[in-house]
């Protein structure tokens, strides 16, 4: 397996960074820049240069023509780098090409942001994810991976290729490595599925943070939940999916979901390989869509979390639950575009919005009682009269309800008014048949 490009036990490496375009409406502007600098560094190592590059042409066998081949090559030379970005998809062929060319270690984008996801897995479950990914991506590249290949000609004259025994017997050997780390994850799933379930039948709400990387939803979940996760500026500071108890005002206890932060161009197969994590965001009964509104961007971002979203939809057949969003880093506004930011998200309700700065705390209350409207909606009122021996069932409609008014009588009768989420009236009159209630 290729070893990951920096380790924090060696001095940072130096990379330079190309991003290829070839029409005027794909050349990367500053937030894209921004954007592959932050990943580049979020890797560890020392940004030297970052570049758009105009392709006329691209070149099937190294991506870079002759003249641009030859001038990327001096400037890594010039600025002592011994690894180079191309922040764009690179064919097995082109990469192995370009690394014979260049005298340097090439990664792509989908290369780059695996690097990131292994420095950043810290569970079982995000380590097992990476390495299927990770899998995935040299199962498709073993003319790059295993160059000794080359020399173990099969047939005859000098068209042959690769060994097809030895090629075949180094696919057998990945595929048994990715049926086994399959297998450990569908083990994960069943395990997070047992929990879901087990917070399902105690009732208890799960919300989910979901946005772009970067957009602070670590920040967030830290503020709501009083933990303390990971939360830099920087991308996928978050991989692993975390969960903790908040309070919500007056429902009581909720379930807080943190996931991994989604990103422009995020390859296929890093989906496919950490649906078990995402999964956390499909099964949740509430998404909170964390935007970054100081972000140039932000509309931009916001159509790819839909998109993943969508597709994680289409491929589980599970609905995308109802959505709030947090339109955050209030505190990094112009006043005059806080204030009509907050009028606009007064008034939004497809989605409903929230402005706050997770930072400094700015608006959590009035996310909080978005999130709870969006619980109570469709709610149920209802009037019970419950025995003295039937105190289950008040704690019960305590701990899962809204109770708007209680009164005991001398004989030791109570009387509850209580207002239910959507699912709630029936689980109690599942679990408490015998005691009948009224609409309120």
């Amino acid at each position: 397996m290729s070893k990951p490009v920096h380790s924090h036990d060696a001095p940072a490496e130096r990379a330079g960074c190309v991003i290829p375009w070839q029409f005027p409406e794909l050349r990367p502007q500053e937030a894209r820049l921004d954007e592959t600098a932050g990943l580049v560094e979020a890797l560890g190592c020392e940004l030297a240069f970052i570049a758009p590059l105009q392709l006329r042409q691209p070149s099937p066998s190294h991506l870079l023509s002759g003249g641009h081949l030859e001038t990327l090559k001096t400037r890594l030379e010039d600025e002592a780098c011994s690894i180079c970005v191309i922040d764009g998809t690179l064919t097995p062929v082109q990469q192995r090409n370009l690394e014979r060319a260049l005298n340097v270690k090439v990664i792509d984008r989908t290369g780059l942001i695996l690097e990131i996801f292994g420095l950043r897995a810290r569970t079982r479950e995000g380590r097992l994810q990476v390495e299927l990914a990770r899998l995935n991506y040299e199962r498709s590249r073993l003319v790059r991976t295993w160059t000794h290949l080359e020399r173990q000609r099969g047939g005859r004259g000098f068209l042959s290729g690769p060994g097809e025994t030895q090629l075949e017997a180094d696919r057998r050997m990945l595929d048994r490595a990715l049926k086994s780390l399959e297998s450990d994850l569908e083990n994960v799933k069943r395990t997070r599925g047992l929990q879901r379930s087990g917070r399902t039948r105690a009732g208890t709400p799960v919300i989910a943070l979901v946005g772009y990387t970067n957009a602070g939803k670590s920040t967030l979940f830290n503020r709501l939940s009083g933990a303390k996760v990971m939360a830099r500026d920087m991308p996928f500071a978050t991989l692993d999916p975390t969960i903790r108890r908040i309070e919500l005002p007056t429902l009581g206890e909720a379930a807080l979901v943190d996931t991994v932060g989604f990103i422009s161009d995020l390859p296929t197969h890093l989906i496919d390989s950490f649906q078990a994590t995402l999964e956390e965001a499909m099964e949740a009964d509430l998404l909170v869509h964390v935007r970054d509104r100081s972000a140039d961007t932000d509309e931009e971002q916001r159509r790819d979390v839909m998109a993943v979203l969508e597709r994680l939809e289409s491929e589980t057949g599970a609905p995308v639950p109802p959505i709030i969003e947090a339109w955050n880093k209030a505190d990094t506004m112009a006043p005059d575009r806080r204030e009509a930011l907050e009028l606009a998200a007064h008034h939004a309700d497809n989605p409903p919005a929230a402005l706050v700065s997770a930072r400094t705390g700015q608006g959590i209350d009035r996310l909080l009682a978005r999130i709870e409207a969006e619980f109570l909606r469709g709610s149920h009122t209802i009037h019970a009269s419950l025995q003295p021996a039937e105190g289950e069932a008040r704690a019960w409609l305590h701990a899962h309800g809204e109770v708007l008014g209680e009164d005991i009588s001398e004989t030791g009768i109570t009387e509850m008014d209580v207002r239910l989420p959507p699912d709630a009236l029936g689980r109690f009159q599942a679990r408490f048949p015998d005691i009948s209630v009224k609409d309120g």
